[in-house]
Order: C-alpha cells, then structure tokens, then sequence
C-alpha cells in the first residue's frame, strides 16, 4: 500500500516540474487595461488583508466570536479595490459584498479609523484616501448586477474563518460582461506558489482571461506561470478538495460521492476559493460544493473568478443538475443549486455520482 502522503507530494513535484519551464511575464490579452488593473487592485487588497491579519489578530487577544479584524478587512480590502476601478474604468458599475453603514455613525468610530489607518498603509503616499473617500468607495459595490453591460464582481474576503485562523481566504474580483464572466483575478496570500514545497513562499496571485488560458504568478514576482488541472484519466486517481466547514458543503454527501467514484484517499480540506485555485492547478481534482439546504442561493461573488480559472485551466464547472452557472440574474446564482467544479475528463462521472447521492434531497 502505497503512502498517500508520499504519492501526493510526488503528484504535486513531478506538476510543478512540469510547469517550472515555461515561466512568462504577462501575455498579450484582449482586456490587457482590465487584466493590468485587477492585478494590481487585488495584489493591494492582499497586502492589506495581510496587515490587518498581523496587526489585529497575530498580535491581539480576541474572544472566539470577535469578528472585528476580519470586517476592517473586509472595508479595506473592498475600499482599495472599488478606488482602482473607479479610477480606471469610471463607468463600471461593481456588485460588492459590504456596504459602509456599520462604519458612518459614532458606534463605528473606532471601525471606521482602523479601516482609515490599515488602508493608507499600504497606498503609495499619491493614492492615500481620506476616511469619506474610503466609505464613498465601499460603498461603490452596491450594484444589483444583470444580464446587460460590464460589471464587476467583488469577494474581499472569502473565507472569514479561514482568515481568522491564519488558513486560507481569497481575495476575489471578476469581469462579467452580458452576463458571461470574462476576467478573473484572485489573491491567495497564504496559498505556496509552489504546491510541492508547503512550506515555502506564500502569496500567490490566479489570474485569468476568458479562452486566454489559467496563470499563477507570486506577490513578489510578475512573472507568471501557465497552470492546469492533473493528467488523470479515471476518477480513482482523484483528490476531493472541500470546505473545512461542514455548513458550506455537505461533508456526509461528499464521502458518500467519494466511495461512489472510488476515491480513497483523504480529502484536502480549505477555506475559499482557493479551493478552485488548488484544482486549476493540480494540487486537487474534484471541488463540491453541494447544497446544505433547499432555500440556501450562492453569491456570484464566491464563484465567478473561480469558475473562469477551472474552466480555462481544463476543468468543468456546472451546478448539481448539471446546468452552467448563470451569472445573469442579479447578485445571486438564484436558477443553480450547489456548485461542481472537476477537472474535464472526470466531470461526467463525477456529475453522475452526485446526482446518484443527491436524488433523493434535491
């Protein structure tokens, strides 16, 4: 019987090594000024995400349900990003998860200076906003979103426990136009860039264009790397990648999906949409996010840049009935139920599996 651990490191050596070659800096894209910005917008919103981690929470004693770092991170994050777009691409509109309310009265006093100071902290002294900037900015994000135009779609922080615990959490923001994601640019900050070496740099960006294929780069280094889903053929050699938390996804169903397709070996278990990163890039082959209630809807701004990544790195992505994921409709995947996202050549059987073991809930 062969380690697990063992053959997973040797997948994920003998993946990095074949990508290691073909190290690029950024190429030529239909939405070049787009792809440009969101680098940078996210790469910032990172940064900061990053501070707020080791000023508020590495360094302080919190309750348990003392949630306040991961909201100053939340404004900021969405503060800098809502102020790049703004300033590059004015008639945009953008559907945003947070809106300042909680920050403008006095009970927000002391919320709404962290969010002043840890913003400013990492803008250039020429980008530095004044506290009414950064709450005009927030609050930028309140598009309904439709089936018409341009807008963006902005996650600042997907996986608040993840963030919390120093897990993963993604910093997320898309390009959907006429209802169809085109561009998707997400920060890993505690992601490896190198799946073989865990323990090595962290900090990795996934950017990518519609049919301009899936890249990685490092927050230190603009050089990009090609990336796609593992060489696998049948769904025995595949690796689950799931939700640490049992209320984002049904585990039981997933175990019961797992022994349907033959899978054996243990799932990898994280927070966010760095789930749909891992799997772009081989570290995992099979994401489920399978519904935990019949009235539960999902947000589109916690799988727009992710579906892109999958579908351009070689995956497939539908919901559990097997439709794609409409991003028409408003803020909401309101017409899908639960998300699949696999790699192609395993998608049909995985599909089957989970309509198998779903029949009798949905």
């Amino acid at each position: 019987m062969r380690s697990t651990k063992r053959s997973a490191n040797k997948n994920a050596a003998i993946r990095t090594k074949m990508i290691a070659h073909h190290h690029f800096f950024a190429p030529m894209s239909a939405l070049a000024t787009e792809r440009s910005v969101a680098i940078q917008a996210v790469l910032q919103a990172s940064k900061v995400c990053q501070s707020v981690f080791q000023h508020l929470v590495a360094n302080e004693t919190l309750t348990k349900n003392d949630k306040s770092p991961v909201t100053v991170a939340d404004f900021s994050a969405q503060a800098i990003i809502n102020t790049y777009l703004h300033k590059a691409f004015p008639e945009d509109p953008i559907v945003g998860e947070e809106d300042s309310k909680d920050l403008r009265d006095d009970a927000g006093k002391v919320l709404r200076e962290k969010v002043h100071s840890l913003t400013n902290g990492v803008l250039d002294d020429s980008e530095k906003l004044s506290e009414e900037q950064i709450l005009q900015a927030i609050d930028r994000g309140n598009y309904a979103g439709g089936a018409k135009g341009r807008h963006w779609a902005l996650d600042p922080i997907d996986g608040t426990k993840g963030f919390l615990r120093g897990g993963q959490y993604a910093v997320c923001l898309a390009l959907i136009v006429d209802g169809q994601v085109q561009l998707g640019v997400m920060g890993t900050p505690n992601l490896p860039v190198d799946p073989a070496k865990p323990d090595g740099e962290k900090g990795t960006l996934f950017i990518t264009v519609r049919g301009e294929g899936a890249f990685q780069r490092s927050f230190s280094n603009p050089a990009e790397t090609k990336i796609h889903f593992a060489d696998i053929s049948t769904t025995e050699e595949a690796t689950f990648c799931e939700s640490v938390e049992a209320g984002h996804s049904s585990h039981g169903d997933a175990a019961e999906i797992a022994k349907l397709l033959g899978i054996t070996r243990p799932a990898v278990r994280m927070d966010s949409q760095a789930k749909y990163c891992s799997i772009s890039r081989g570290d995992g082959d099979i994401y489920l996010r399978l519904p935990t209630s019949k009235t539960y809807v999902e947000k589109i701004w916690d799988h727009a840049s992710g579906s892109l990544l999958v579908t351009e790195a070689g995956g497939k992505v539908t919901d559990v009935n097997g439709k794609p994921l409409d991003f028409s409709i408003g803020r909401t995947l309101e017409s899908n139920k639960g998300v699949i996202a696999a790699n192609a050549k395993i998608f049909d059987r995985v599909l089957e599996s989970v309509q198998k073991v779903l029949s009798s809930k949905l």
